[in-house]
């Protein structure tokens, strides 16, 4: 019997040294992508505009919690609404290999050779929230977001209506998001197209409040010391349109009487601004994009096929709709 015991010693040990290769093998498969961890999670690199308003903290915390729930690695970036930051994070998430890159792009032009990167790296891109307007769209995989042609045209379509029975002209100010993102662009191009058959709708300034409360202000102030008759206020977000409140009513200005006012989001401050008569109306545009990101992500990773356009869900509100909807708001 002493005799075949270094056999059997020596077999277990050839066995476990084969049974250790076979594993490591496993690990390094290059179909769980190159940014999966041991644990086999899916990488995911997100890049963000910033936190510029309710609606961008409300999106970012989704993204977040929808990662974490669907047991996503989230690599999370900051923009700082500056797309050159941008850019540096996409290459980042590139150099660590992650699985799958998603962003929200500051602006729409001058992502191509980043993207080409991406590409050429075998990292599959979802755009989220805003879009780009590059002419290969084979540099992304799908873009998840409103149809802000569509805000836009709402908003406007709403004003025709009010305004249908106006003898004289109506005059109207604009604000602005971040000039040459995606949804100051669309918003302008819808809510201009609805209002065009009523030559009666003019507007007479148009500026970039930058999607902040202080920009808000800042140009609303402006726009009332250049013109003393304003009775429209069309702004492209929330925030905006909150510090444009500050502004109308330090001007003596009563809000949604004085100056009838016009926003998209829909987040709980505009909401509540709107159930007390300082807003007039809302086109939603919802930030809770996390679940449906986190689906599109796990199905990219596995290399389903996946639509390139999904547009989100969302309606509009008037005054009795915002109290009825306040109670149940998540954003």
């Amino acid at each position: 019997m002493r005799t075949h015991l270094p056999s059997r010693k020596v077999i277990a040990v050839l066995t476990a040294a084969l049974l250790a290769t076979g594993m490591a093998a496993c690990g390094n498969s290059d179909t769980g992508g190159s940014g999966s961890g041991d644990d086999g999670k899916i990488t995911l690199g997100f890049s963000q505009v910033g936190a510029e308003s309710g609606w961008r903290t409300a999106n970012t915390t989704s993204i977040k919690e929808a990662a974490t729930e669907a047991g996503i690695d989230l690599k999370f970036d900051d923009a700082q609404q500056k797309q050159e930051n941008q850019i540096k994070a996409i290459r980042n998430f590139i150099q660590q290999k992650v699985d799958v890159i998603a962003f929200s792009p500051v602006v729409e032009s001058g992502w191509d050779t980043v993207l080409k990167e991406a590409k050429d790296a075998k990292i599959p891109v979802i755009l989220t929230d805003r879009s780009v307007d590059s002419a290969d769209k084979s540099l992304y995989k799908s873009f998840l977001g409103s149809d802000f042609v569509k805000e836009g045209r709402l908003a406007g379509e709403w004003l025709v209506e009010q305004k249908k029975a106006a003898a004289g002209p109506v005059n109207i100010v604009e604000l602005q998001g971040t000039t040459g993102s995606a949804p100051a662009n669309d918003r302008k191009k819808g809510f201009a197209e609805a209002i065009a058959a009523n030559s009666n709708l003019k507007i007479i300034a148009s500026q970039s409040g930058d999607f902040t409360r202080a920009g808000g202000k800042q140009v609303m102030e402006q726009f009332l010391k250049a013109n003393p008759k304003i009775d429209v206020l069309f702004a492209h977000n929330d925030d905006m349109g909150l510090g444009a409140l500050e502004a109308i009513t330090a001007a003596g200005k009563v809000p949604g009487k004085d100056i009838t006012i016009i926003t998209v989001d829909a987040v709980k401050d505009g909401m509540q601004a709107l159930a007390d008569g300082k807003f007039n109306f809302i086109a939603e545009c919802s930030p809770l994009l996390g679940p449906q990101l986190m689906d599109l992500v796990k199905k990219v990773h596995n290399g389903e096929e996946v639509p390139a356009r999904i547009e989100t869900q969302e309606t509009t509100f008037t005054q009795e709709q915002a109290k009825e909807a306040l109670p149940n708001r998540k954003y």
